[in-house]
Parts: structure tokens; C-alpha cells; sequence
């Protein structure tokens, strides 16, 4: 089914779990495919399709018949009447009623960007440990694991370009699919970084291969590369809201922001719980979501991450984690119990205990700090309650 055209050169067309970009023109191609990719000058469809569900899914087959991608591609082709037809493909789980499509144009230059994304089981940070060794045709576990999750990119143009500026502006798609990652704060599922990617990432660009002079850039300081990069980001963004539910404001929790460090809100919430006697630990549990998602604790959080990292790549010394952990812990206390007043005695509680930099150690910050607050939360008005019942038996 014809669902849109750009440029009058390119159609957009969707069968069920296969999209497509069908010319009706020549067009240059630089992709990852397995089957026609690297640069290829004359080709008659890029496509998008979901060859699985994200998990639990012929597992065994689709890597068997990955093996032979110039078979796979013919037949797959064929099963979408474009038999005959010279293609570069993309694979994916994820689903294509969730394909995002943003379109930009300044002047002479247009830039259709289409993209599908899911990143909960598969995201890395470039030079994470990997999972797999290939040598001579074969590949070897090498201890990581290769769940699910890839974002697929295809981004369009709309005038002829160098073989450079293609490469070029995988570059710079790449560099805005990494934005928009760290941006939403996705962790890496290989370490305690924050995602670059995921470990099967694909991508096509697709230029006429005739017409006016060439560009021959694609980087920042182009404008062709600012329509790539604006939208590659936007449509990235969209199309994990779409299929992860992932946006800023589902990030926007102490919890979430710290699953990089092998923590969950569930975890986080007793972890919490354990550390405050049982009256406020019964109270703590119902509600824990408000306290993990109030604004200013989870920035102070925010804040204390960002050292960790800083310290990881060497900017702060490590000498001094403790001194910054017991600092930052006490801001996070303070802004969970509102009582800023109280900043010097959660520092010296918190200064109490050793802090390592780790993973375990960071998540014990936050958990000791927001049980230092929330058991503070409630103890004024709990006294102003005590002062009125007080006044009100001697006024009986």
C-alpha cells in the first residue's frame, strides 16, 4: 500500500511487516545490508521489515537463514511482489505501525528520515564487551549476551550527493542517534554507561544518482548534515515513544536513571524500605513512586551519576568519591525531605559509612539518602499534629 511520496522520485509503500522505499528514478545507496550493502550506484528498493518479535522467536531459523542473505533478500522480495528487484534491506523486531517519519527542507534540499527503534534488551555504549567473535564464517559466544533491540534508520535525499557526503551522513545520523540516547538517559545493558546504540543497529542512505552538482558535505556546518541530524534525532525520539513508551518524562525517576548500575524501582524501593523502621517503611512502600519521581531529589540523583561518570573517565579523582558521595547524598536526602536545614546533619549521617565507587556503592548512596529524607518528610507535620491534639485534650 502506496502511503507516501517524497520528492515525487521516491514512494513510500507499507505491506504488513515490510516497508519499503521504491524509486522511480536511479538512486545511490550506501546501507548496512547484508545482502547489496556497502555503495551500491543502481538499486530499485531499500526496505524495512520486522523478521521477528522481540523475544522467544525462531531464534534458530532466522540466524540459519541470515547466513544466506542474497536468498533471504530474493525470497523476501518476492513474498512482497518485487521479485527481480535490486535491494538493500533492513531487519529489526520491531514493529513497522510504529515507523516514525520526519521530513525537512531548506531551500533546494529536502531530507525524509524514517526510522523504527526498540532499545530495552540490546542497548550498548560503543566498546562495551561483546558477545559474539566472527572469524572465517563462523561466530563464537564470548560470554555477553545478544538480546533483542536495534533502531533502523533509512534517511532520504533529495538532490545527488558524493560518495564522502553518504558517508558522511551515516556519520552524522549515527551522531544524533547517540543524542537521543543520552538524552533519555538509556542505559547500556553491557555496562554501567549510558547507550551509544545497540549491538544491531542498521542504516541506509539513499541519494538520485543524476541531476544537479553533487554535495559533497554532510557534516555539522552543512546544512544537508543539520537536516540529517534533526531528522534522524526527531524521528529516533518518536519512534521509541512509540515502541518502548521511552520520552523524558518516563526517565524522569531516581530509579530508572539508575538501572545502569544494576538497580530497578522495585529494588530501590526496599533497598529504601530496609533502611527505615517499620512504621515508615509501611508508608514508604505505597508511595515510593512520588518519592522517586519528586523533581528535585531525582535532579540532586542526577547530579550524583554524573559524578560517578566524571570520576569513571577520570576527571575527578577517584580519591575523593567518598567526599563527593557523602555531599551529594545529603542534597538528595535534603530535597527528599524538603528540610534544607538539615543539609549538615544527613552529611555527617552519610559520612558515617564507606562509599566505594561502584556500582553497588553508588545505588547504597541514593537508597541511604532517601531514607535519611523521607524519615524526615513527614516529622514536622507529625509534631504540629501531636502540638494540636496536645492543645485540644487541654482544652477538653
Amino acid at each position: 500500500m502506496l502511503i507516501r511520496t517524497f520528492f515525487d522520485t521516491v514512494e513510500l509503500h507499507r505491506d504488513d511487516k515490510f516497508v519499503s522505499l521504491r524509486f522511480r528514478q536511479p538512486f545511490r545507496v550506501i546501507s548496512t545490508s547484508s545482502a547489496n550493502g556497502g555503495l551500491v550506484e543502481q538499486i530499485d528498493t531499500v526496505y524495512n521489515h520486522q523478521s521477528c518479535e522481540p523475544s522467544s522467536h525462531h531464534a534458530v531459523e532466522a540466524h540459519a537463514a541470515h547466513r544466506k542473505p542474497a536468498v533471504y533478500n530474493a525470497m523476501l522480495l518476492a513474498d512482497h511482489g518485487l521479485e527481480g528487484a535490486a535491494a538493500a534491506g533492513l531487519g529489526t523486531a520491531a514493529n513497522m505501525n510504529n515507523l516514525a517519519i520526519v521530513e525537512e527542507r531548506f531551500r533546494d534540499i529536502c531530507v525524509a528520515a524514517l526510522a523504527t527503534g526498540g532499545v530495552e534488551g540490546n542497548a550498548a555504549r560503543a566498546g562495551d564487551p561483546a558477545g559474539l567473535y566472527e572469524f572465517d564464517g563462523r561466530y563464537e559466544p564470548t560470554g555477553g549476551t545478544q538480546p533483542h533491540g536495534t533502531i533502523n534508520v533509512i534517511i532520504a535525499v533529495n538532490v545527488p550527493m558524493t560518495e564522502g557526503a553518504l558517508v558522511r551522513a551515516v556519520m552524522t545520523a549515527t551522531e544524533a542517534k547517540a543524542a537521543v540516547l543520552q538524552e533519555l538517559s538509556v542505559p547500556s545493558r553491557q555496562s554501567t554507561a549510558i547507550a551509544t546504540g545497540t549491538g544491531t543497529d542498521q542504516i541506509a542512505v539513499v541519494a538520485p544518482a543524476q541531476g544537479c552538482v553533487p554535495l559533497i558535505g554532510a557534516g555539522h556546518h552543512t546544512t544537508l548534515g543539520e537536516l540529517v541530524g534533526r531528522t534522524v534525532h526527531d524521528a529516533i525520539s518518536e519512534t521509541l515513544r512509540r515502541q518502548n513508551g521511552l520520552t523524558p518524562i518516563r526517565q524522569g525517576s531516581c530509579a530508572i536513571l539508575l538501572e545502569r548500575f544494576g538497580t530497578t524501582p522495585e529494588a530501590l524501593q526496599e533497598a529504601v524500605a530496609a533502611r527505615l523502621p517499620d512504621q515508615d517503611a509501611a508508608l514508604v512502600r505505597p508511595v515510593f513512586r512520588v518519592v522517586d519521581r519528586d523533581p528535585p531529589t531525582v535532579a540532586a540523583t542526577v547530579g550524583l551519576a554524573h559524578v560517578y561518570d566524571q570520576t569513571s573517565w577520570g576527571i575527578l579523582p577517584v580519591a575523593c568519591w567518598q567526599d563527593m558521595a557523602t555531599q551529594h547524598g545529603a542534597l538528595i536526602a535534603a530535597a527528599a525531605s524538603g528540610r534544607s536545614d538539615l543539609f549538615p546533619a544527613y552529611r555527617a549521617a552519610l559520612a558515617e559509612h564507606s562509599h566505594e565507587h561502584s556500582p553497588a556503592g553508588i545505588v547504597g548512596v541514593v537508597a541511604a539518602a532517601l531514607a535519611l529524607g523521607f524519615a524526615d518528610k513527614w516529622e514536622r507535620t507529625m509534631s504540629r499534629l501531636a502540638r494540636v491534639m496536645a492543645s485540644t485534650d487541654a482544652a477538653g
